[in-house]
Protein backbone atom coordinates (compact mmCIF):
# COMPACT_ATOMS: atom_id res chain seq x y z
CA UNK A 1 0.00 0.00 0.00
CA UNK A 2 2.68 2.35 1.16
CA UNK A 3 4.87 1.44 -2.16
CA UNK A 4 1.64 2.14 -4.21
CA UNK A 5 1.48 5.80 -2.70
CA UNK A 6 4.75 5.95 -3.30
CA UNK A 7 5.01 5.50 -7.00
CA UNK A 8 2.05 7.74 -7.66
CA UNK A 9 3.73 10.14 -6.07
CA UNK A 10 6.69 10.07 -8.33
CA UNK A 11 4.39 9.66 -11.05
CA UNK A 12 2.74 12.88 -10.09
CA UNK A 13 6.41 14.69 -9.53
CA UNK A 14 7.42 13.56 -12.69
CA UNK A 15 4.62 14.88 -14.61
CA UNK A 16 4.92 18.36 -12.71
CA UNK A 17 8.39 18.41 -13.61
CA UNK A 18 7.34 17.92 -16.88
CA UNK A 19 4.95 20.72 -17.45
CA UNK A 20 7.19 23.05 -15.58
CA UNK A 21 9.91 22.77 -17.93
CA UNK A 22 7.47 22.99 -20.85
CA UNK A 23 6.51 26.25 -18.82
CA UNK A 24 9.81 27.76 -18.63
CA UNK A 25 10.58 27.22 -21.85
CA UNK A 26 7.43 29.06 -23.52
CA UNK A 27 8.49 31.58 -21.11
CA UNK A 28 11.61 32.01 -22.51
CA UNK A 29 10.45 31.82 -26.15
CA UNK A 30 7.96 34.70 -25.78
CA UNK A 31 10.74 36.92 -23.75
CA UNK A 32 13.08 36.11 -26.44
CA UNK A 33 11.19 36.61 -29.23
CA UNK A 34 9.43 40.20 -27.71
CA UNK A 35 13.28 41.15 -27.20
CA UNK A 36 14.25 40.02 -31.05
CA UNK A 37 11.16 42.37 -32.17
CA UNK A 38 11.75 45.32 -29.96
CA UNK A 39 14.92 45.08 -31.32
CA UNK A 40 14.04 45.38 -34.63
CA UNK A 41 11.37 47.54 -34.17
CA UNK A 42 13.71 50.45 -32.92
CA UNK A 43 16.24 50.02 -35.60
CA UNK A 44 18.03 52.99 -36.57
CA UNK A 45 15.93 53.46 -39.45
CA UNK A 46 13.07 55.29 -40.12
CA UNK A 47 9.81 52.97 -41.02
CA UNK A 48 8.09 55.33 -43.93
CA UNK A 49 4.31 55.53 -43.37
CA UNK A 50 1.80 55.01 -46.09
CA UNK A 51 1.64 59.19 -46.42
CA UNK A 52 5.26 59.50 -47.03
CA UNK A 53 6.06 56.10 -48.78
CA UNK A 54 2.82 56.16 -51.15
CA UNK A 55 0.53 59.34 -51.19
CA UNK A 56 3.50 62.07 -51.64
CA UNK A 57 5.34 59.94 -54.25
CA UNK A 58 1.62 60.36 -56.20
CA UNK A 59 1.56 64.29 -54.95
CA UNK A 60 5.00 65.03 -56.16
CA UNK A 61 4.29 62.90 -60.07
CA UNK A 62 0.91 65.04 -60.50
CA UNK A 63 2.56 68.42 -59.40
CA UNK A 64 0.85 68.97 -55.74
CA UNK A 65 3.49 69.59 -52.91
CA UNK A 66 2.60 69.10 -49.51
CA UNK A 67 1.80 71.79 -47.34
CA UNK A 68 1.18 72.79 -43.91
CA UNK A 69 -2.04 71.48 -42.87
CA UNK A 70 -4.37 74.90 -41.66
CA UNK A 71 -4.64 73.07 -37.55
CA UNK A 72 -1.31 71.49 -36.92
CA UNK A 73 -2.04 68.82 -34.29
CA UNK A 74 1.30 67.83 -34.09
CA UNK A 75 2.38 70.40 -31.47
CA UNK A 76 1.38 69.71 -27.72
CA UNK A 77 -1.36 67.88 -26.61
CA UNK A 78 -3.72 69.98 -28.92
CA UNK A 79 -4.87 66.15 -30.26
CA UNK A 80 -5.59 64.68 -26.93
CA UNK A 81 -8.24 67.84 -26.14
CA UNK A 82 -9.65 67.21 -29.74
CA UNK A 83 -10.48 63.61 -28.45
CA UNK A 84 -11.28 64.40 -24.97
CA UNK A 85 -13.65 66.79 -25.74
CA UNK A 86 -14.96 64.55 -28.91
CA UNK A 87 -15.64 61.96 -26.26
CA UNK A 88 -17.40 64.14 -23.65
CA UNK A 89 -19.58 65.33 -26.53
CA UNK A 90 -20.26 61.53 -27.64
CA UNK A 91 -20.73 60.35 -24.30
CA UNK A 92 -23.65 63.11 -23.18
CA UNK A 93 -25.44 61.81 -26.45
CA UNK A 94 -25.15 58.29 -25.82
CA UNK A 95 -26.40 58.64 -21.91
CA UNK A 96 -29.35 61.19 -23.13
CA UNK A 97 -30.38 58.75 -26.22
CA UNK A 98 -29.50 55.69 -23.55
CA UNK A 99 -32.86 56.77 -21.36
CA UNK A 100 -34.90 57.50 -24.86
CA UNK A 101 -33.50 53.97 -26.27
CA UNK A 102 -33.65 51.68 -22.98
CA UNK A 103 -36.05 53.17 -20.59
CA UNK A 104 -38.69 54.97 -22.22
CA UNK A 105 -40.02 52.88 -24.93
CA UNK A 106 -42.37 54.94 -27.38
CA UNK A 107 -46.18 52.84 -27.93
CA UNK A 108 -46.20 51.47 -31.04
CA UNK A 109 -49.17 53.22 -32.48
CA UNK A 110 -47.50 56.61 -32.11
CA UNK A 111 -44.41 54.93 -33.99
CA UNK A 112 -47.16 53.51 -36.78
CA UNK A 113 -48.90 57.07 -37.21
CA UNK A 114 -45.76 58.89 -37.40
CA UNK A 115 -44.59 56.48 -40.33
CA UNK A 116 -48.08 56.66 -42.27
CA UNK A 117 -48.82 59.74 -41.50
Amino acid sequence: MRRQKTEVRSQKSKKTNQKSKYLVKIILVCILSSVLHSLAAFGSEKWPGVDESVVEKYAKEHGREAHEPLINTDQGDLLLFVFLIAGTVGGFIAGYSWRILMVEKAPITTIENKITG
